[in-house]
């Protein structure tokens, strides 16, 4: 997730747990524990952005980083609050708590998280939830600024912090029900065209979780189209796009190529385009693909020009947006098909 959510959840959590203790305090300690994990984005300053790639949620988003964390922090602070009259246990219960959270929210995006760091490199992904989701993250925010404002000892404390969890909570329940539907849907579709997808991949469009991107994996191409939970009928319009991979052998080992692979679960195209030579990692979808199907890929890495592949995740995920694809998104959620 995006890290004014984690930081709203993070402080709605700590007022939770230690409000009436420590007042407004714990919202400030509950901020800085929920964000501590993305405290790996200091390695992109000297990291090559290839490298960089696998470390961001690596391994300060792993289950041995979130104990060995929680239970430093859990000592410091139950000697920092001594006061507070707190036990070590229950402080690092909620450190745990607070990294844990962290760590299965992020996992619901694609990028993928390295749970299981520095013993195995496998990235979890649920593909659940956009990075950004305002409709999931409204509730805390509303819910962290009324905290933020309400005096130490209001009774309405409490009431908002059920609240604005309950509802965040219900949205990436409706969330999972709306992936579940999308994934049964893709299945019919496919069987009834008799095509054989070795893998499938369902995934938010950007900024809502009511548009649903799709890859299906052949033996020779990927399949990418668009369903809206409010589509009409059963049907849904693929493109292919080949894989090309033979297009790497010039290449030989190389051990960029290696870790671009591995950091996207095999999810991937090789093209020429303007004289250079593009890798793209089809999970983060493409540059307005709703309205355009041969649209390029939000992710593509120049490996014959390293150099400029700096903020490569970023590099095509929100360019091109005006009113006009803007519109296009609004009318595709609404389950109109655009015209091929």
């Amino acid at each position: 997730m995006d890290s004014i959510t984690h930081i709203a959840l993070g402080a709605i959590l700590g007022e939770a747990f230690a409000g009436k203790s420590l007042g407004k305090k714990a919202m400030a300690i509950g901020a800085v524990a929920q964000s501590l994990p993305d405290a790996d984005f200091i390695m992109s300053l000297w990291l090559r952005p290839v490298d960089n790639l696998l470390v961001h949620r690596g391994f300060t988003h792993s289950i041995f980083f979130c104990l060995l964390t929680s239970l430093t922090l859990g000592i410091l602070a139950a000697r920092w609050q001594a006061r507070a009259r707190i036990s070590y246990g229950k402080w690092i219960l909620f450190f745990v708590f607070q990294l844990s959270v962290h760590l299965i929210l992020d996992s619901l995006n694609s990028y993928g998280v390295g749970w299981f760091e520095p013993f195995d490199h496998q990235r979890i992904a649920f593909d659940i939830i956009y990075v950004a989701d305002p409709f999931y993250s409204i509730w805390l925010g509303i819910g962290a600024l009324i905290l933020f404002t309400l005096k130490r000892d209001s009774p309405k404390r409490n009431a908002w912090v059920a609240l604005s969890l309950l509802m965040s909570s219900l949205y990436l329940t409706y969330a999972l029900y709306n992936k579940i539907s999308i994934q049964q849907e893709i299945h019919a579709v496919l069987e009834k065209r008799n095509t054989r997808a070795s893998r499938i991949m369902t995934t938010p469009t950007p900024l809502n979780n009511w548009l649903w991107y799709v890859i299906a994996e052949t033996d020779s191409d990927f399949q990418v189209g668009y369903r809206s939970v409010f589509d009409g009928n059963h049907s849904i319009e693929f493109t292919c796009f080949p894989k090309q991979d033979s297009l790497l052998k010039p290449l030989g080992q190389s051990k960029d190529v290696e870790k671009l692979k591995r950091f996207s679960q095999g999810y991937y195209t090789v093209e020429w385009k303007e004289n250079t030579l593009l890798f793209n990692d089809l999970r983060f979808g493409q540059i307005a693909g709703w309205s355009n199907p041969r649209a390029p890929f939000a992710f593509h890495y120049d490996l014959l020009h390293p150099e400029v592949n700096l903020f490569v995740v970023q590099q095509g995920r929100f360019s091109n947006w005006n009113r006009e694809s803007v519109n296009a998104l609004i009318k595709r959620i609404a389950g109109v098909q655009a015209a091929r």
